[in-house]
């Protein structure tokens, strides 16, 4: 039986890119895609107010990355805080990836802000801190696409730091068997990154958006990622076996 995964997707993509890469919650079901364990997605575009019906469950709750900041005050961004911490509140698996790891840590006790080190774009390598059973296959570090000028600066008291380097000391964790949390961009593919590192050559100056850019011919491992997500999610299910 596949898992039931719900794509809480918190941002809308340039509108001249969508013909190419549709939106966050397609590119995810592409990346689940890849890996070998079944599963099943439904996007709901929270921006827009959309939300599974009232009683509906799934299996885990995915929330995307966006432009937005974790800690704003937009009114959909406090009607999705509301609905992930009931979430929570009943035990359901949650999933963070960019904007989704910031605003978990912001809503479980921890701290998320605009980091002194600035934007961090490109490809960037972490090293693995601790090992879990559902990290298959193994690794000891891992790079993924990024970009992000916030960062989980605190981690919740009950989190466990899972991947760190220099420039994100907090770039993956998990609450027990309940949350994981990441600051790259498993979903993204290098197409994307050049488009984004495009469209942002203003903000992020000329030196930044060579080096990013360069960084872009490293190889990232988003599809590993995505395989520990789904057997975190099933473990201890027949899905992960």
């Amino acid at each position: 039986m596949a898992l039931s995964i719900c794509i809480l997707e918190t941002d809308n993509i340039r509108p001249e890119l969508v013909e190419q890469y549709h939106g966050y919650g397609r590119m995810f079901q592409q990346l689940f895609a890849q890996q070998p364990i079944a599963a099943e997605f439904e996007v709901f575009n929270v921006v827009q107010g959309q939300y599974p019906e009232e009683g509906r469950r799934f299996d885990a709750y995915l929330i995307t990355g966006s432009k937005y900041d974790s800690f704003g005050s937009e009114p959909w961004i406090q009607t999705l805080r509301e609905y992930v911490l009931a979430r929570y509140a009943a035990g359901d698996k949650l999933l963070g990836i960019c904007f989704g790891h910031q605003l978990l840590a912001l809503l479980l006790g921890g701290q998320t802000e605009r980091a002194a080190q600035g934007w961090g774009l490109g490809v960037q390598q972490y090293q693995v801190r601790e090992q879990r059973d559902w990290m298959q296959p193994p690794a000891e570090a891992l790079s993924l696409l990024i970009v992000h000028q916030d960062q989980v600066t605190r981690a919740p008291a009950d989190a466990t730091v899972l991947a760190s380097n220099d420039f994100c000391p907090i770039a993956a964790y998990c609450i027990g068997d309940q949350v994981l949390c990441w600051q790259g961009h498993p979903e993204f593919v290098a197409g994307y990154s050049r488009a984004v590192l495009d469209g942002g050559l203003e903000r992020w100056g000329g030196s930044l958006y060579q080096q990013a850019m360069a960084s872009l011919e490293q190889p990232h491992q988003g599809t590993v990622v995505a395989e520990w997500m789904m057997r975190f999610v099933a473990q201890g299910s027949a899905q992960a076996a």
